[in-house]
């Protein structure tokens, strides 16, 4: 890909999948002129992983958060554990958070519960947030209209197109990735292809979401610059201004990274 540097405003990079090969793994990303990575965090018990590996790797840049997915083994006094982390540890966001209506068994009202807390944390750290939106477009809109924020990233964005538009006017970016790469997401393609460009970052989700080319294969943030390529084949412009625009776009969801491409 005939592209600049580029930012993955998404890859689980403390993950197990890559124990075994993660320094090459890194090595990889910046061959492929992946110049900064976010790493959102999932529950208390990694955030110091998180924090230790962005200390080892600069080009990491740590969030933290309790995935919605991760609710079910949180405690309350874990929302404490995370304000002091954000008081004590730099972060570009208050993530992984949100909602998700996919997975079941799943409680509801405690994703709901440590949604809005953790809304609550960020407004009052003047922080943005990185959202899990999975099947939960609207209800994650809801709280958002109610608990104003300092806007952020719908991460793995799988709405309509209104949803889309509500997300933009609230101040937030839209994370596509692996999924727009598959010839049979019809929807979410042509979302990449007609949404302003100024609304539109980049991700992996590493290890998760991989892209079409890679099966059923461990994702990681490598693989960003051939994702890039497909968002240029699909608005028909040149891959140096996808990367571009869409790391401009990442800088501006989350003010806290260095301007480091």
């Amino acid at each position: 890909m005939d592209g600049g540097p580029l930012i993955d405003s998404h890859c689980h990079l403390d993950a197990a999948e890559f124990d075994p090969d993660r320094p090459a793994m890194l090595a990889r990303a910046r061959e492929a002129g992946v110049t900064t990575l976010v790493v959102p965090a999932v529950e208390r018990a990694n955030f110091g992983a998180v924090s230790a590996l962005c200390r080892e790797y600069p080009e990491c840049r740590p969030a933290y958060g309790i995935h919605p997915m991760y609710v079910d083994r949180a405690r309350e006094e874990d929302l404490d554990v995370l304000r002091q982390t954000l008081e004590r540890e730099p972060a570009v966001a208050v993530g992984e958070i949100g909602l998700d209506r996919f997975v079941e068994p799943r409680d509801d009202a405690r994703q709901e519960f440590f949604f809005v807390e953790q809304l609550k944390i960020a407004r009052d750290a003047g922080l943005p947030v990185i959202l899990h939106v999975r099947r939960a477009i609207d209800p994650v809109l809801k709280q958002l209209r109610r608990i104003p924020v300092r806007g952020g990233i719908a991460h793995a964005f799988n709405g309509s197109r209104q949803q889309a538009e509500e997300f933009i006017r609230l101040g937030f970016k839209l994370g596509f990735g692996g999924a727009m790469t598959h010839p049979r997401a019809l929807r979410i393609r042509e979302l990449a292809a007609s949404l302003p460009l100024e609304a539109l970052v980049l991700e992996t989700d590493a290890p998760d979401i991989p892209p079409e080319w890679l099966g059923r294969g461990r994702n990681e943030p490598a693989q960003l610059p051939r994702i890039a390529a497909v968002l240029a084949q699909l608005r028909q412009v040149n891959a140096r201004e996808v990367a571009a625009a869409t790391s401009l776009n990442v800088r501006k969801a989350l003010p806290g990274l260095t301007d480091t491409v």
